[in-house]
């Protein structure tokens, strides 16, 4: 199996979005500048080569959790980021609004600092497991709030994506299970499992992930994908 087929297989969710983002970042024009938002570690500053990058995170999270900061240009909440009003030709914020408090107010303020036309790249997950604690506020965003809110702000034109379907999710899941069960040599309380996850643990991790890949794209509702890519532009018409 190629690595991109592995990839896709058992790391859809990542890989799915970084490949969004690429696609997106390749439409970008020469010499924008470009805001991450929430940028962490900054996996996609490269992507971003032929543009007029910058980073911007709230760094409060240990490496542990955040993976470790990239270099960042701004450090802020972001429902005050320390930028001039319509200074960025396009806003990218992944992954970032189920940390926020308050995601309506994250994306007024992505609007004013993008310019009229601007572009703002957004993802976040639909369901996912508490993560980056005690930052986590919301379980996930569906589409209606993207078509109720974003336009709210000032945004039109809007793509949304979902990223994967209900097997693919599933697929995702089942390796989670097989994380799960699987023992851990210095807590002998969990070693009862072991008979259970030897057993299963090639069905959840290899052969049901496999499955659903082939699966999925039959699901064509899409109702329980693991999130959304999202593209709109501020001042677009609805």
């Amino acid at each position: 199996m190629s690595n991109g087929i592995r990839e896709r297989v058992f790391a859809f969710n990542q890989t799915a979005r970084d490949a969004w983002v690429a696609l997106r970042a390749a439409e970008v024009a020469a010499g924008s500048r470009v805001l991450d938002v929430g940028a962490g570690p900054c996996p996609y500053r490269s992507l971003f080569s032929h543009c007029e990058y910058r980073a911007h995170d709230f760094a409060q999270l240990p490496p542990d959790l955040s993976g470790g900061y990239g270099r960042l240009d701004y450090v802020s909440d972001i429902l005050r980021l320390p930028v001039e009003d319509g200074s960025f030709d396009v806003v990218l914020c992944t992954e970032v609004l189920e940390h926020v408090p308050d995601p309506e107010g994250a994306v007024r303020e992505l609007a004013r600092v993008l310019r009229h036309g601007g572009t703002l790249l957004l993802t976040a997950p639909l369901g996912s497991g508490l993560h980056q604690q005690p930052y986590h506020f919301f379980g996930g965003f569906t589409p209606h709030w993207y078509r109720e809110f974003l336009p709210r702000a000032g945004f039109g034109d809007l793509a949304i994506e979902p990223n994967g379907g209900f097997f693919a999710h599933f697929g995702q899941e089942a390796q989670r299970f097989e994380k799960m069960l699987r023992p851990e040599w210095r807590h002998p309380r969990t070693w009862t499992r072991a008979p259970v996850w030897l057993c299963s643990a090639p069905i959840a991790r290899i052969a049901v992930p496999l499955l659903c890949y082939w699966l999925d794209p039959g699901d064509t509702e899409r109702h329980f994908t693991v999130g959304y890519h999202v593209r709109a532009v501020r001042g677009a018409s609805t």
